[in-house]
């Protein structure tokens, strides 16, 4: 009898039971040849905003590109600093660089993996106001946004996060690409607590496109009239360019998917809930709560689970011997931003962020996705504790 295989991610059972309506709502879209900014667009918009909690939806081209715009609204750029996590995906800290701003990577909470508030308030205790700025004493450059990162489907700590952000002239950019519908607090949204709230559609995400898309909230008129700005080359009215932007466009073809899933996300956010709520108690009921330690879901808030992130010792051995059995797992991330090679004229070194780079070496991503059944969540319990009574 051949081995059970359980992939990191299996996005065909989704689409299988999706079909009709999907394969509709694109020929619709084939029909009415509007590709660019069209209806679907439009009715994207109003609904993500809607679901987040915020009065306006931006479409963009992906989540990097979401957050791309969104420092480019804010006229963030060089001579700027933006303080953020070390421990995400690279889009977090690329995008500020990429304007000539400067990432400040600090380390991370050691139970959620989210932004940690105490290294936050130690790095602005430390920052100093020359006239209308809030300057960083040692680079001399002007610290101007925070951006928290929502990591996994879980809310970084956002009330001390935004007063901290309020007591020094901070804009608040949420990098919220994994966490559409998680929630700080009851009915509290992630994305529209901030500034700018960003989203990405990737298709991984819990709500996935069938390419690459993103999306902006925001409750600042202003701030969403710049960013459709932003999104068509900086152009209002048309082919007048009051400032540079970018081609950030949602694809009218992806929102129309979207706006299929979006029916299905509240269901899916519930099947991972309860996947991720299965492994934590097979877990504890193999006696592994020792050596493995299972996602910390801070209470009050909802986490929505687009990854379960275990904490295990001999981390690789382990990928190595799921691998080995048909399990499919992923390290998010093998290396923090601050040591990467292309942030090295940052100075960033070894010991800097003990608690990301920890992190790096211990955990491993198992699988989530809601169409799991409980034949393969036992599958991938069984053989974690298979490998760990190896000793």
């Amino acid at each position: 009898m051949a081995e059970m295989t359980v992939p990191l991610l299996d996005l065909k059972p989704q689409y299988q039971a999706l079909r009709a309506e999907l394969d509709e709502a694109l020929l619709k879209v084939a029909a009415a040849q509007m590709f660019i900014l069209g209806p679907a667009v439009r009715e994207l918009e109003e609904q993500v905003a809607a679901y987040c909690g915020a009065r306006y939806g931006i479409g963009m081209s992906s989540g990097t590109d979401a957050l791309l715009a969104a420092l480019m609204a804010l006229d963030i750029g060089r001579g700027d600093e933006v303080i953020t996590t070390t421990y995400t995906f690279f889009a977090t800290g690329g995008t500020i660089a990429r304007l000539g701003a400067r990432p400040v990577f600090l380390d991370i909470e050691p139970d959620t993996f989210n932004l940690s508030v105490e290294r936050v308030e130690e790095f602005l205790d430390r920052c100093v106001w020359d006239g209308d700025a809030l300057r960083n004493p040692a680079t001399g450059g002007r610290v101007r946004a925070l951006m928290p990162v929502h990591l996994y489907g879980q809310s970084a700590d956002l009330e001390p996060l935004l007063a901290l952000a309020r007591a020094h002239g901070l804009a608040v950019i949420e990098d919220a690409a994994q966490a559409i519908g998680a929630e700080y607090a009851p009915a509290r949204r992630v994305g529209a607590l901030g500034d700018i709230g960003c989203l990405s559609f990737f298709p991984t995400k819990n709500l996935g496109a069938f390419g690459d898309a993103g999306l902006c909230v925001t409750n600042d008129e202003a701030l969403a009239g710049r960013l459709r700005q932003t999104r068509v080359h900086g152009m209002e009215p048309r082919y007048y360019h009051a400032f540079i932007g970018g081609n950030f466009r949602l694809d009218e073809i992806q929102a129309a998917v979207l706006l299929v899933k979006l029916r299905h996300l509240e269901n899916w956010h519930a099947a991972r809930q309860r996947n991720a709520v299965f492994y934590d108690r097979a877990l504890a009921a193999a006696g592994l709560s020792g050596c493995v330690r299972t996602p910390v879901a801070r209470p009050g808030r909802r986490h929505v689970y687009n990854q379960y992130v275990i904490r295990v010792p001999r981390r690789d051995e382990l990928r190595q011997y799921l691998a080995g059995r048909g399990v499919g797992t992923e390290v998010y991330y093998p290396l923090p931003l601050h040591l990467q090679q292309c942030f090295a004229d940052l100075g960033g070194r070894p010991g800097d962020c003990p608690e990301a780079e920890r992190a790096a070496r211990e955990t491993l991503a198992l699988p989530i996705w809601p169409e799991l059944s409980e034949a393969q969540l036992r599958h991938v319990v069984t053989s974690i504790s298979d490998f760990l009574a190896r000793g």
